[in-house]
């Protein structure tokens, strides 16, 4: 790998990094040596690239660092464009509008002899011709999540009864066929998912709930961790009596 190019790299993997990221695995993924990485960072530092950190503790890039922009690889383009057709065939009107737009995008600005990656794709999403359909706005469950604002939703459960639900959204999941709104429930004071075919009516509200959606995003992976682990005991302790 080319000097500069291992400097990208390494800019690349400190960007993506949620936490110090060490020389040992900077030093894994470039298939290079901690000595090597260390004398990049020393350069890098040197160009006045943001990076925080020391030897043996790890490394991070501060906020506010910027690349010149779609320096993307081959590998890169190709995610980006997968990524969107996958959005285009399971996202709403919205979103789909968006990933096309983005595709024209990435097309238009990276050079030409990458631009066959975008116009005649190796990899291709499959259209998703059975999605259950969105009985929500869902442009409208994101803009209340990014304001942290609370939906009042009536729902219908699978014996078609129907609930109503002041709930705090801070997530949406897109599965194969139907989409989910994770969000904190006032009525069972707990986590609930709620599919979209089965809202039966939504009323917007301008009441800001009591947290950050990032927060609860926060507890949410932790209650997901919790009864996984809670799920394998039983499991354990059920095999074990066996």
């Amino acid at each position: 790998m080319r000097r500069a190019d291992r400097l990208f790299q390494i800019i690349q993997i400190l960007r993506r990094g949620t936490r110090p990221v060490t020389a040992d695995a900077i030093a894994e993924e470039l298939e290079t040596s901690k000595r090597t990485v260390y004398r990049d960072i020393a350069d890098l530092v040197g160009q006045r690239a943001p990076i925080r950190g020391e030897a043996g503790v790890g490394y991070i890039l501060e906020d506010g660092f910027d690349l010149p922009p779609l320096m993307l690889t081959p590998d890169e383009i190709e995610a980006a464009v997968l990524g969107a057709q996958m959005v285009a065939a399971r996202g709403d009107p919205a979103l789909r509008r968006a990933a096309e737009d983005l595709i024209a995008k990435i097309g238009a600005v990276i050079p030409e002899n990458l631009r066959p990656l975008v116009v005649e794709p190796a990899t291709r999403a499959a259209p998703n011709r059975n999605a259950a359909p969105d009985n929500i706005d869902m442009a409208g469950v994101r803009q209340a999540i990014r304001a942290g604002r609370k939906l009042v939703l009536t729902y219908r459960d699978e014996q078609e009864r129907e609930t109503g639900r002041t709930v705090w959204p801070f997530a949406i999941g897109y599965y194969e066929t139907t989409r989910l709104i994770m969000a904190w429930c006032e009525m069972r004071r707990d986590f609930r998912s709620f599919r979209t075919d089965r809202v039966s009516g939504a009323v917007f509200t301008e009441d800001r709930y009591p947290d950050r959606p990032a927060s609860l995003r926060a507890r949410w992976r932790r209650h997901q961790h919790e009864q996984w682990q809670a799920m394998q005991t039983r499991e354990s302790r059920k095999s074990a009596a066996e």
